[in-house]
């Protein structure tokens, strides 16, 4: 049968998310997550769905897209299939053509794994390599030392907390009450946590929400802050070894987070808390 592309819809967006929990594997390329989708569904489960795509032939997912925003598409490829010729020249006729309903005209982007035969093809297109981000993972099969500050569970009672130190540590964030409700009724959030550190006068200071894909594979942190006002004293590294805590318990094999390579801050975190960096990777581009 032929390659079918599809916006799954509310009721779809189980399977997809499914999809890319079965994908994750210890030692896959930095890819989308089923915590991609999980901290997006903050936008509600209706902006979520309409944000996805899928590929799928007989019947079967075999790429799951997340439109995360409207000029970037970030997707994975399951792995029987990232050099698949009929899926991939499929796909690349989707994302070029804006009558496809994939991506718009004009200068848009796309993060897919770097071994994808997808990244061969639109480079031959013309598209270019943009800024490099550098993927980071620490292995959970040692004991996580404790962090060194008090951290919480971050639960409906705590998301003032959750939410002021969010907007606080990003500039454009939105967060608020109601995004964090949206997110923890989301199906991923069903294997997340939200964790909050709080300094010894009690202030919360940093945030990381972590997730899951299921025991012995690698779990994500998606997203991680630390409040403007208090940088420079370690909660970012205290909060990255909570997370990485939080997924060993929670059975991950390992925890893994991308970066941008220009944030150098956040690159230095993750490494002062034990994640080891890896070769970076980039987004294509279509030039306008």
């Amino acid at each position: 049968m032929a390659i079918e592309v599809d916006t799954p819809g509310v009721d779809g967006l189980g399977d997809a998310v499914q999809a890319l929990r079965e994908w994750q594997y210890e030692g896959a390329p930095m890819q989308l997550h089923p915590g991609d989708l999980g901290w997006f569904w903050r936008f509600g489960a209706e902006k979520t769905a309409a944000a996805v795509r899928t590929w799928s032939r007989d019947g079967q997912i075999l790429a799951v897209g997340l439109l995360d925003g409207p000029d970037l598409l970030r997707l994975t490829i399951t792995p029987d299939a990232m050099r698949d010729e009929e899926l991939t020249r499929h796909m690349v006729e989707d994302v070029t053509q804006p009558e496809r309903g994939v991506l718009p005209a004009g200068k848009v982007n796309i993060e897919a794994p770097m071994a994808a035969l997808l990244q061969d093809l639109l480079a031959v297109e013309g598209w270019k390599a943009d800024e490099p981000w550098t993927p980071l993972r620490r292995d959970l099969t040692e004991k996580v030392p404790d962090p060194g500050v008090r951290i919480e569970v971050a639960g409906p009672e705590q998301v003032p907390d959750r939410t002021t130190v969010q907007r606080a540590s990003f500039d454009r964030s939105t967060f608020t009450h109601e995004s964090w409700h949206a997110m923890a009724a989301g199906p991923p959030y069903a294997e997340a946590r939200c964790l909050l550190a709080y300094d010894s006068q009690g202030n919360a200071v940093a945030t990381v929400t972590v997730w899951s894909a299921g025991r012995g594979k690698p779990g994500m942190i998606e997203p991680m802050g630390v409040s403007k006002d208090h940088r420079g004293h370690g909660y970012g590294k205290a909060i990255t070894v909570a997370a990485a805590a939080a997924l060993q318990e929670m059975g991950s094999s390992s925890a893994i987070v991308s970066t941008p390579s220009s944030n150098v801050g956040a690159v230095a975190t993750y490494k002062s808390g034990g994640f080891e960096q890896f070769g970076e990777v980039h987004d294509l581009y279509r030039p306008q």
